[in-house]
């Protein structure tokens, strides 16, 4: 009786456990995805190097994107419709939309809310759902042209969206075409580069009160920033200066100023904190400077209009979305040798990875 017992519990166990083990999900491999203005969304298999699929969305044409902790949503700004859209990663299925305004652009996933950078319009304001716009910096539109930026165009804001509701939940007032977003190391504070009148404003996370608005050398276009790895400084990319700041992020006073290529735009310090790269967008170039002291190391030629990159999860390559070239350039993020080139992503423009890693996005 004993054995028969014991061997009924085995056989038991051994059906939970199989059974277990086929309703568990297999792990999903390593992925990056990448927005095309004009395709949609690339799904790129990190393991094998390879665009798997793609999501498409018709003509909305996606640009800034963000993924949640988990991996299972991805928020896209999408360009025509002016929403933001929440993407099944699974199945590429839009499940829910938020409408945000006109032009939104980028979009950090950040403390269980996506902040969307967004150009109001002449006769904009706060998307239907906000409560009303705060901070009261005067600018202009992000993505406007150049001649735009005078002192009567409306603000351009960013987008606080609750991501549980999807529901923007408040809507800030920032400078003249809004365009990075980071933020401090303790979670406080919401930082915004406003390109079409070079300064940077500050505010505070949840509120979106405003704290301060640092101003830039004039003409600079500030469009990059990203929080150094022990939360101390700030780094802000100068597109029409060939520059970029580091900032002291308690003081906010700029420690010092280093020349780039021609257009600087996406910035990323390495998942070790040692490298600093740069996406000089005109210069066709990624150039590697060191984080502690900012000297150059290394230039690494790239294709055109190559706004945006991120490491792999490993670490072990770095990839660029090049907008103009239509791909996704590879290299290696230690020898910077070119590993690869990912075609068939028109327009591309940005790019994050799951598991998340270091990028000129997250």
């Amino acid at each position: 009786m004993h054995v028969k017992k014991a061997t009924a519990q085995l056989a038991l166990a051994l059906v939970v456990t199989v059974t277990t083990l086929a309703a568990s999900p297999a792990q999903a491999a390593p992925t990056a995805y990448v927005t095309s203005e004009t395709a949609g969304v690339g799904v790129i298999d990190l393991d094998q190097m390879t665009l798997t699929k793609t999501f498409s969305f018709g003509d909305d044409g996606p640009r800034g994107l963000s993924l949640t902790a988990d991996g299972k949503r991805l928020l896209l700004a999408n360009k025509k419709p002016g929403d933001l859209s929440e993407v099944d990663t699974a199945t590429g299925k839009v499940l829910r939309r938020v409408k945000i305004g006109k032009n939104p652009e980028f979009v950090r996933v950040y403390g269980g809310y996506a902040y969307v950078t967004y150009e109001p319009g002449e006769d904009g304001g706060p998307p239907p759902g906000a409560p009303g716009a705060l901070g009261a910096a005067k600018g202009g539109p992000p993505g406007a042209a150049k001649g735009d930026d005078d002192e009567n165009s409306p603000p351009a804001e960013i987008a606080i969206v609750d991501l549980k509701s999807l529901r923007v939940i408040r809507s800030v007032k920032s400078g003249h075409e809004t365009e990075g977003v980071e933020f401090s190391a303790d979670g406080k504070e919401l930082l915004v580069t406003n390109e079409g009148d070079d300064t940077v404003s500050v505010y505070r996370v949840g509120t979106g009160a405003p704290l301060r608005t640092l101003k830039l050398d004039h003409g600079s276009r500030p469009r990059g920033i990203k929080r150094s790895p022990d939360g101390k400084q700030y780094v802000v990319t100068l597109e029409n200066t060939n520059k970029f700041a580091v900032l002291d992020a308690r003081s906010f006073k700029v420690l010092k100023t280093v020349d780039t290529q021609l257009g600087p735009y996406g910035v990323a310090f390495d998942p070790a904190g040692k490298r600093l790269m740069v996406a000089a967008a005109r210069g066709k170039t990624l150039q590697v400077f060191d984080a502690k002291t900012f000297d150059h190391i290394a230039d690494v030629p790239v294709g055109q209009r190559c706004w945006h990159f991120s490491f792999t999860p490993d670490g072990s390559k770095v990839m660029l979305a090049c907008g103009r070239s239509n791909a996704v350039y590879v290299f290696d993020a230690n020898s910077y040798q070119p590993v690869k080139q990912i075609e068939g992503l028109p327009l591309a423009w940005g790019i994050v990875t799951y598991p998340r890693s270091a990028g000129s996005i997250d």
